[in-house]
Formats: structure tokens, C-alpha cells, sequence
């Protein structure tokens, strides 16, 4: 299994992103290559604001560990034996809903996209990602922001157009929820909603929760992603 390439030029920057040890954030890696892992760890060792909190081989190890190594964010691969990536990710975020989950993969086939983000997995991207791609990724995913590989949110609007499920999503919603939506799009946290829309952070907490319902979904990247599908925001 070769290394990931991390883009085009297939180097690890040189910049260093600084940031004080205490703010560091702890990244686990979770792949059944053993090469990969060492890869993605020596990728880690570049950043200042990025530290490696551990590692394991496949799902089932992930969940184990997760305890014990205490990530704040976990990039996962997909198709693992023992327990895939989707099934660890969905057991860790209901175990531990503080620890955000990253697919990271070579597979585009759209019911892997579709299983992991249906697990609670915040991003999913591939393993030619650039390094400064996957690192901002990272930082996205700490403060609760999704990320997309731009070929699947291609796929999530082809199942959408073969599948519609928003078209009366619009009515369904209230004004202030558009509002609360159009400003998880623009990848808010929910304090930065807050802020924005001047109410209360458990307000804000509230209107989520109501549009996670009403859209019939379980995570916000499933959410933002229906509604750039049905046009329900820009």
C-alpha cells in the first residue's frame, strides 16, 4: 500500500502552523497499513497545532482505544476488516459525541459516502488530499465545521436528483431556522451562529436540533449538504 500523496506534489510542507502546545490538537489515525499510518504520523509532526494521539489498525481497535488516547479528532479509514470505518465511527460518536471523525479513504463508491456521514463522520476526503488540505480539515473538524471532497458532494447531489427528499423541506422549516441553516452552511459553530443571529447559544442548540429533525437527518453535514441540494440556501 503506498504512502498517501498528499497532492500533486507529493511533498510535506515546509511552513509550520504555530500555535501553543496546550492548544494542540490531538489527531488519532485509523487505517489497517501499516505504512499509511506512518505516513499520515510523520504528516502530523509538521504542524505545531497538530499532535498525534495514537493510532490503531482497524475499527474495532479505534473503539477500544478511544478512551485511553483521548483524540479530539480521528481520521478513519473506511474499508477495514474486523469492523469498518463507518460502523467504529458511528459506536465512538455515540460513546464519545465530543470526538469528531474524519473518513479518509481511496474509495468514492457513494454508499460508503453516504454510510459514514450517516455515522456522524464530519468530513470525508481522500487519501491524495494536499497536506495543508487535510490540516486545515483538521482544524475545520475541531470547531465543529464539515468538510467535503469536492467529488462527494458531486455524488450526495446525483443521489439527490435520482432521489429527492427536500422538496417540501422549505415549508417546514421557520424563517429563523433558513437562518440558522444558511449560517451552517457558511461551515458556523453554533457559538458563531449564536453571535451572528443575536440569540442565545441554547437557542441556537434548539433551532439545530429542529432542522436536524424536520430534515430527517443525524448529523449537520448531512443537513448543509440537503440543503445545497435543494436549494434551500446559496
Amino acid at each position: 500500500m503506498p504512502l498517501p500523496s498528499f497532492g500533486p506534489n507529493r511533498r510535506l510542507p515546509t511552513a509550520r502552523f504555530c500555535l501553543s502546545e496546550t492548544h494542540r490538537i490531538r489527531v488519532m489515525i485509523v487505517d489497517d497499513h501499516a505504512m499509511v499510518r506512518s505516513g499520515l504520523r510523520a504528516f502530523l509532526e509538521v504542524y505545531d497545532d497538530l499532535e498525534f494521539a495514537g493510532e490503531a489498525r482497524d475499527g474495532r481497535e479505534a473503539v477500544e482505544l478511544c478512551s485511553e488516547m483521548l483524540p479530539d479528532v480521528i481520521l478513519m479509514d473506511l474499508v477495514m476488516p474486523d469492523m469498518d470505518g463507518a460502523t467504529a465511527t458511528q459506536a465512538i460518536r455515540v460513546s464519545h459525541p465530543g470526538i469528531q471523525v474524519i473518513a479518509l479513504t481511496s474509495f468514492k463508491e457513494q454508499h460508503l459516502i453516504q454510510n459514514a456521514l450517516k455515522a456522524g463522520a464530519i468530513g470525508y476526503l481522500f487519501k491524495n488530499v494536499s497536506a495543508d488540505e487535510l490540516a486545515s480539515a483538521i482544524r475545520a473538524a475541531h470547531a465543529g465545521r464539515p468538510t467535503l471532497a469536492p467529488e462527494v458532494t458531486e455524488a450526495l447531489i446525483k443521489a439527490s436528483v435520482r432521489e429527492p427528499k427536500g422538496d417540501n423541506l422549505k415549508p417546514k422549516l421557520s424563517d429563523r431556522e433558513l437562518e440558522v441553516l444558511a449560517a451552517m452552511a457558511d461551515g458556523l459553530t453554533n457559538r458563531e451562529i449564536s453571535h451572528k443571529l443575536f440569540i442565545s447559544y441554547s437557542t441556537v442548540k434548539f433551532h439545530v436540533s429542529n432542522i436536524l429533525s424536520k430534515m430527517g437527518v443525524r448529523t449537520r453535514t448531512e443537513a448543509v449538504a440537503m440543503a445545497l441540494q435543494n436549494d434551500l440556501v446559496e
